[in-house]
C-alpha cells in the first residue's frame, strides 16, 4: 500500500452539445483514465473513447488520443497491464477494453447486464475476441488497499476506485460519478451541513458519499474534468 501511485492519463476530448450541457453553449469535456501502480501489478482504471456509429460521431465529435500512446507516455506497454476497471460501459470509458483481450475487466453485474441488454453502448466494446469480464456485486477489495465502491447515479452499474495510499492518502477514481469536481465538492457540503443538523430546506447528497467519507479521502479525481478535488480545512478527518 505504501507503494502506491495513481496517474493520469489524457486519452483525448468529445464535444457535448449545448442541449446536453443545461447551458446555451456546447462544453469541450477531457477524457482521462488513470494507471494504478500497485505491489501486486498495474491496474488501468477506463481505456478511453471507442469507435462509434457515424450519427454518434457527428452528435459528440471526439478527438481519440490512442490508448497504447498514453500507455508509452507513462512508460508502460498493454501487455503490462495487470487488471482493468470501468467506472461503466459506455463508449467512452471502455474504447480501449478490446485491446485488453485476456485481462480481467472488474465491472458491476447490473452494469454488464445493462450494457448486454442494448442500446446502452456499442456491442462489440463489450463482447470482444478474449473479453474476461470479474463481475462484483457491490463493494469487494480487490487487492489490499483497492477498493471498488458502487456510486450509482450517472448509470445503475456505475462504480469508483478507492486507493489507500500512506503519505498523501487516500484517492477515488470517481469516474463520471459526478461530472465535475465542483458538483461533488457542493455535495460534499451538503452532506456536512445535513449532518451538523443544519435547518432544512438542504439539497440532497448522493447517498454513497457516506461510504466513500469512511476511507478520509485526501484527492478525488474524476473522468471528465481535469480539476481535483481535496478537503477543505475545515472539513478535517
Amino acid at each position: 500500500m505504501g507503494n502506491t501511485a495513481v496517474r493520469r492519463l489524457d486519452l483525448g476530448y468529445f464535444i457535448r452539445p449545448a442541449p446536453e450541457t443545461g447551458g446555451p453553449q456546447p462544453r469541450v469535456e477531457p477524457v482521462l483514465a488513470y494507471l494504478v501502480q500497485h505491489d501486486q501489478g498495474l491496474i488501468l482504471f477506463d481505456t478511453g473513447i471507442g469507435d462509434a456509429d457515424p450519427e454518434t460521431e457527428a452528435h459528440y465529435r471526439p478527438r481519440r488520443r490512442a490508448l497504447q500512446e498514453a500507455l508509452s507516455a507513462a512508460g508502460v506497454a498493454l501487455d503490462d497491464i495487470s487488471m482493468v476497471v470501468n467506472c461503466h460501459l459506455h463508449f467512452d470509458h471502455c474504447g480501449g477494453n478490446p485491446l485488453l483481450g485476456g485481462k480481467p475487466i472488474l465491472v458491476q453485474d447490473v452494469e454488464l447486464a445493462t450494457a448486454r441488454r442494448g442500446n446502452y453502448t456499442f456491442d462489440e466494446l463489450i463482447d470482444f475476441p478474449g473479453a474476461t469480464y470479474e463481475e462484483t456485486t457491490g463493494e469487494t477489495e480487490v487487492w489490499p488497499g483497492v477498493w471498488i465502491i458502487p456510486t450509482p447515479g450517472h448509470t445503475q452499474g456505475h462504480q469508483s476506485l478507492v486507493v489507500l495510499r500512506q503519505g498523501d492518502g487516500t484517492v477515488v477514481l470517481a469516474g463520471q460519478a459526478h461530472d465535475f469536481a465542483s458538483h461533488f465538492a457542493s455535495e460534499q457540503l451538503a452532506r456536512h451541513a445535513t449532518l451538523h443538523d443544519v435547518e432544512q430546506p438542504l439539497p440532497p447528497y448522493q447517498h454513497w458519499l457516506d461510504r466513500l467519507a469512511d476511507f478520509d479521502p485526501r484527492r478525488v479525481l474524476f473522468a471528465h474534468d481535469c480539476s481535483v478535488w481535496e478537503p477543505s480545512q475545515t472539513e478535517g478527518h
